[in-house]
């Protein structure tokens, strides 16, 4: 297995358990030399705090783990593309490399609505790999968004009887 697939993997498992929490299922993992340095998941829901993305997480760990805001020489392997927010952090952070899952269209800043992670008008830029996994990715999303509809049809047909 391809060392993206398997990093992603370790993404897509953090993903889950910010579905079992009842989270959108994103996941994030940071990982220098090829070891993880650091891993985080949705919880904007729990916190109900905007900034607690998975990559923000993740991020927060990974300076911690290395006593540094600067993560040069890391790799963020991140199950949807990354936001606006999310790609400002990462340039601000210096990740050499993001590798995505599934695109993003209504928020995705790594390719899909702008490429802020790769613009020359800033003072740093990143490789950006797509679509590593991106179908398990994508449908993870999309099975957590229709069982969610259907939850609340079903709660919202219990108030009408």
């Amino acid at each position: 297995m391809e060392m993206d697939e398997f990093f992603m993997n370790l993404a897509i498992e953090e993903a889950k358990k910010a579905e079992r929490l009842g989270e959108v299922p994103i996941g994030a993992v940071i990982v220098k030399n090829n070891k993880v340095i650091a891993s985080g998941h949705n919880l904007r829901e729990t916190t109900q705090n905007a900034v607690t993305h998975a990559e923000l997480l993740a991020i927060e760990k990974a300076c911690e783990a290395t006593e540094s805001w600067r993560l040069e020489g890391t790799t963020l392997y991140v199950t949807l593309e990354p936001c606006p927010m999310c790609s400002g952090a990462i340039l601000l952070s210096r990740i050499e490399r993001v590798v995505y899952g599934a695109v993003d269209p209504k928020a995705g800043c790594a390719g899909t609505l702008m490429n802020l992670l790769d613009d020359d008008r800033f003072n740093h830029r990143c490789e950006v790999v797509p679509n590593v996994l991106g179908d398990e990715c994508g449908m993870m999303l999309t099975e957590f968004f229709r069982n969610l509809r259907k939850k609340k049809k079903d709660q919202k047909k219990q108030k009408v009887e």
